[in-house]
């Protein structure tokens, strides 16, 4: 969840909730599932006041000591503008991890800023526009042993009724647009937790054909590194490269921002063809139930592989932890984050952003 700083508040609201929560925790027995419930609300340009709640359930049914704890989120939002926004992910390891499953199914009517497509688009040209969106995006994999898993999945992507207060005709590729595509993905993932992981190593190599209103292929590999010192401090590296082969649907560029990949920059103020970013977070606690986090990094969108380093763009910042089960070891996570040209964000979630 996406928040910009300004005239977001009721911090204290949420603070004084997640403490009852936290201390309800720490009395309860091992359970196999646990439901952590948050309202949220906050600000933003596009949707003005938005409210909602979020739940996090954490799946830990067969505690054999061999399959790491899932987890599943599903959050909504209704805005003052009469908008929703439905989401649902999921993250589920099968007896002894023999199996892995995940995916995430999205539903909203929701605006958005277009600026163009290009590494360094004026914000000028900031055109905000409205469309239905439908994303479903599922896969399974078999561990084929040592934490390595392979498989398939499938992805659906279907925007409709995109408008604008203006005139669009000049901006052909906003259009209703709907794709079919399949993946194959190859990974070893060791981290010792799926929401906020302190050791371990995850490598993962996806190739996806998308088939539709455009013909096109996807191709990325992502690496983290989580290494922790004197048991409580830990460092979390990432290094994300985004590929894509002929030319995809406007809606299916790589998007520079966001909480998933460049805390600090709106997410589709930058989009291109390809997309390569490197990411470093220091975490540690501070007191009673508290965190801290500083993190930055260096990202950059490009059309061609030798303008990779033409336009790169830092981001940096800040945030608080907050333990809110303290056997699963589950934080909820609020980030303040800079980039360059006035970009910044508010971010709020449970687990770390990687």
């Amino acid at each position: 969840m996406y928040i910009p700083l300004k005239k977001s508040g009721l911090f204290l609201v949420l603070f004084t909730f997640l403490t009852l929560q936290a201390l309800a925790q720490d009395s309860l027995k091992r359970k196999k599932v646990k439901i952590l419930p948050v309202p949220s609300f906050g600000y933003e340009p596009e949707t003005k006041t938005h409210v909602g709640a979020v739940s996090l359930f954490t799946l830990d049914f067969y505690q054999d000591g061999k399959t790491r704890t899932s987890n599943a989120k599903a959050e909504f939002n209704y805005t003052w503008r009469k908008q929703s926004i439905f989401e649902i992910e999921w993250d589920y390891f099968f007896k002894e991890e023999k199996w892995f499953t995940q995916g995430e199914m999205h539903f909203s009517k929701y605006p958005d800023f277009y600026y163009g497509i290009g590494p360094d688009t004026p914000e000028s040209d900031e055109l905000l526009y409205e469309s239905n969106r439908f994303v479903f995006e599922a896969g399974m994999f078999k561990n084929l042993g040592n934490q390595v898993f392979a498989g398939l999945g499938i992805r659906h992507l279907n925007y409709r009724n995109v408008s604008a207060e203006t005139d669009i005709s000049p901006f052909p590729e906003l259009q209703n647009t709907s794709i079919f595509g399949i993946k194959a993905a190859l990974f070893k993932d060791s981290r010792n937790s799926l929401l906020t992981p302190t050791s371990g190593k995850m490598f993962r190599a996806e190739l996806g054909h998308n088939v539709g209103d455009k013909d096109y292929a996807r191709i990325s590999v992502d690496l983290r590194q989580y290494r922790s010192f004197n048991e409580k401090h830990t460092l979390a590296i990432r290094l994300y490269n985004r590929f894509t082969l002929n030319t995809p649907a406007f809606y299916d560029y790589a998007v520079l921002g966001g909480d998933d990949f460049v805390r600090g920059y709106f997410f589709g103020r930058f989009r291109d063809k390809h997309l390569s970013t490197f990411q470093a977070e220091f975490r540690t606690p501070l007191f009673w139930k508290l965190g801290l986090s500083l993190f930055g990094g260096i990202s950059t969108v490009y059309p061609d592989f030798n303008m990779i380093t033409e336009h790169l763009r830092p981001n940096y910042g800040a945030g608080i932890r907050f333990l809110v089960d303290k056997e699963g070891n589950t934080y909820l996570r609020m980030d303040y984050a800079l980039g360059a040209e006035d970009q910044s964000g508010f971010y709020i979630s449970f687990g770390e952003s990687f």
